[in-house]
Formats: C-alpha cells, sequence, structure tokens
C-alpha cells in the first residue's frame, strides 16, 4: 500500500469507529423519515392527516473535529389519503454531504404505495427510492505524507446510481389509548453499495461502503384532548461486524405550538431539541414547523469531537 492508500486508509478509519457512519444520520430522524425509509410516513400526516410536506434541514456534526461532515437536504412528499386497497406515496430530495475531502451529491424520486382500507387509521407502505449520486473527492485538498505520491491536482468526481427500499407499518390504536399511534419500520438506505477507485500513474483512491440496516419503532401518545402529545421513538442501526447503535428519543409537543425533546444513543452522546409551529394554533390549515437539536459528545467513552447543531425547516398542508 503506497503512502496515498495508507492516509486514505487511516481517514475512513477514524469516520467509521466514530459512529460507523458512511451516509448522513439525523437528531431529528422523524423530520427526515422519507430519507432514512422511503416507505416511512411522515409526523404531520400522523399528527395532523397533512398529506403534502416539504422541508429542508442542515447539519453540522462533530465541530471540533477538522473537516467534519456537513449535510444539506431538500425534500418533498405526497401521500394520496383517498380511500382505496392501495393509496400512492411518492416525494423526492436532494442531498449533499461533505467530510473534508470528499462528499456526494445526490437526487432521488421516492415511489410506493400504503396498503390499507383507510389510510389515515392505519397500513403498510412498501417505497423505493431511487436516484444518481455524484461522488466527489478533491485531491487538490489532501495532505499527503509523501508530497511526491499523489494523485494530481484536479479534483476527481464519479455518477452512479443509487437506491434504497423500506416498509413502514403504523396503526391508530382504539380503546383506553383512543387516537394514539404505534409505528415501525425498516430499510435499506444503500442497495447499491458504493464501490468506487479513481487513478493514475501515481497511485489510487479506493472507497467502498458497507451496506447498513435501519429499524425505527415509536409510540405517539395523545394527551390534553389530543391537542398535545408524547412521542417516544427509537432508531436502530446496523452494520456487518460493528455493534448495533441505538438513538432513543422523546419528545412533548403543547397544543400544536411548540416542542421539547431529548434523547441519548448510549456511550455516544446526549441530545437535546425543541421547536416551534405555527398552524392550527392560529387557526390555519397548515402547518410551518421549525427545529433545532444539539448533540454533546461523551468524551469519556471516545475521542471527544465536539458538539453537533442540526436545523430543520417544513411546510405541510392536506391536499
Amino acid at each position: 500500500m503506497n503512502n496515498f492508500l495508507l492516509y486514505a486508509a487511516l481517514f475512513l478509519g477514524i469516520i467509521h469507529r466514530s459512529g460507523a457512519q458512511q451516509i448522513p444520520i439525523f437528531t431529528q430522524y422523524r423530520e427526515n423519515a422519507g430519507i432514512i425509509n422511503p416507505a416511512a410516513l411522515s409526523s404531520d400526516f400522523l399528527t395532523d392527516k397533512h398529506n403534502l410536506e416539504f422541508g429542508a434541514s442542515f447539519r453540522k456534526q462533530w465541530i471540533d473535529l477538522p473537516n467534519a461532515p456537513t449535510t444539506q437536504i431538500l425534500q418533498g412528499s405526497y401521500l394520496n389519503n383517498q380511500p382505496g386497497g392501495i393509496s400512492l406515496l411518492t416525494g423526492g430530495y436532494l442531498i449533499n454531504d461533505q467530510t473534508g475531502p470528499t462528499g456526494f451529491t445526490g437526487a432521488y424520486v421516492r415511489l410506493g404505495g400504503v396498503i390499507s382500507s383507510d389510510v389515515e387509521r392505519g397500513g403498510l407502505s412498501i417505497a423505493l427510492a431511487g436516484g444518481l449520486v455524484q461522488y466527489g473527492i478533491k485531491t487538490s485538498s489532501l495532505i499527503l505524507k509523501d508530497p511526491n505520491d499523489v494523485l494530481g491536482t484536479q479534483d476527481r468526481s464519479q455518477v452512479y446510481p443509487d437506491a434504497s427500499l423500506g416498509a413502514f407499518y403504523y396503526q391508530q390504536l382504539s380503546g383506553a389509548l383512543e387516537g394514539d399511534y404505534i409505528y415501525s419500520g425498516v430499510s435499506i438506505p444503500q442497495i447499491m453499495a458504493l464501490d468506487l477507485s479513481f487513478a493514475n500513474a501515481k497511485g489510487t483512491f479506493y472507497t467502498k461502503q458497507v451496506r447498513q440496516y435501519y429499524g425505527v419503532l415509536g409510540w405517539l401518545h395523545y394527551v390534553d384532548d389530543q391537542n398535545s402529545f408524547i412521542e417516544s421513538s427509537c432508531w436502530f442501526k446496523y452494520a456487518p461486524n460493528i455493534p448495533m447503535n441505538v438513538d432513543f428519543n422523546l419528545r412533548y409537543q403543547m397544543q400544536g405550538s411548540f416542542w421539547i425533546g431529548g434523547g441519548v444513543t448510549p456511550f455516544t452522546k446526549l441530545h437535546a431539541e425543541a421547536g416551534f409551529l405555527v398552524g392550527k394554533n392560529m387557526g390555519f390549515d397548515s402547518n410551518f414547523k421549525v427545529g433545532y437539536s444539539y448533540d454533546y459528545a461523551l468524551a469519556a467513552y471516545g475521542p471527544y469531537v465536539g458538539s453537533t447543531h442540526e436545523i430543520n425547516v417544513s411546510f405541510s398542508l392536506p391536499k
């Protein structure tokens, strides 16, 4: 292995050990449900029956670590919630993720259906997201151990297809828990695991993604005559040969106007979040939401990489 390969392996190894992250992660993952799982229904549909949604996210991760990940997302989704055997679920998103000299930009389309006789009370959703991704490396930004061992000063990029597959089940409860929802989902966020190389006479840069598997569980419990709710949820992330990573979260939303929440990833991080809504509390049919979250890394159980900040903005309405 030449010096460039050694440097690349060490760099990617650090990122890998810091959370097995080869694709973007989120703190407010319920606000990015359709990216984690293309079959997932948005929180606004479960809480307010809003079937059309647009959103944007910005995440700055591990701010004390040089060349730390930064992610930006634009997304939209639509669910045909008319009665019937299968209801159309569609949408799409644009994503940009940069970690040091490497990064990618992707455009995806979601397409699936919800199998249900009453889509507002519950159902099983199955969907696929597919698109094109441009992966790039800024070779001019790399600092190598041997300055004579280089790939060249020209930045490199390559376009490749990508796809994700998911299933999502949700059900509104009756009896003593009338109106509450439970939900669960499983997904493979990268079916076509990235396997790319850039080479010239001086050396080769090689990167390969490990296929990951996601699961999510949640319970949305209404209080105060259906105007406020408590949502408890967890997000499971698994990759071969790496211990399973689990995020536990709890959020309380008050009278359709604001929310607060927190969570933990054992031995890794603590997080807090807050946000506000402008919608039915002001007499509107639509919802406008802004949420912010803060992650604190637990340095006692690994290298200190600094805090993480995430902002989500969304607009939803019944259509």
